[in-house]
């Protein structure tokens, strides 16, 4: 068994046995070295957000000191739903390690195929745009930042 997805399992176990969410836990892994990890905390902490990559991805920022995860690979339990894939890509995580894929995941009972298989529709039926103008003033603002790294 690789080391690391056992880590991401017995985090994913840590979550179960505390009832804090389903069976999702994740590690992150720089130059051979756990830098984060995390289990889903959904019910824990009634916020839909909080999955296991979620909270490893959250745990690695603060570990490292940065929002930037380049170098990193993730071990998870189960194929990352499409927030936790962004935010996988978001923090540059360069490589995904899972164990069961979507398909396994719904026979537990979770809906992570219907998300990607809905996705586009979604954003269509769910999206509006409005006030264009005044957000586009705010980003001009913010483009005319010359130093973003420190707020």
């Amino acid at each position: 068994m690789n080391p690391f997805m056992k880590l991401a399992i017995e985090e994913a176990k840590q979550g179960i046995q505390n009832q804090h969410g389903g069976p999702f836990g994740a590690v992150i892994v720089k130059d051979g070295k756990v830098v984060g990890k995390g289990h889903n905390q959904v019910i824990k902490n009634n916020d839909p957000t909080c999955h296991g990559e979620i909270m490893a991805i959250k745990d690695a920022c603060k570990t490292l000191n940065t929002f930037d995860l380049s170098g990193c690979e993730i071990y998870t339990t189960g194929y990352p739903c499409p927030m936790c894939f962004g935010a996988i890509l978001w923090a540059n995580i360069g490589k995904i390690h899972y164990g069961c894929d979507v398909n396994d995941t719904e026979i537990i009972g979770f809906r992570d195929k219907k998300f990607y298989e809905e996705q586009e529709n979604n954003i269509k039926n769910l999206t509006i745009q409005v006030d264009r103008d005044a957000c586009l003033a705010l980003y001009e603002e913010y483009k005319n930042i010359t130093d973003k790294t420190h707020y």
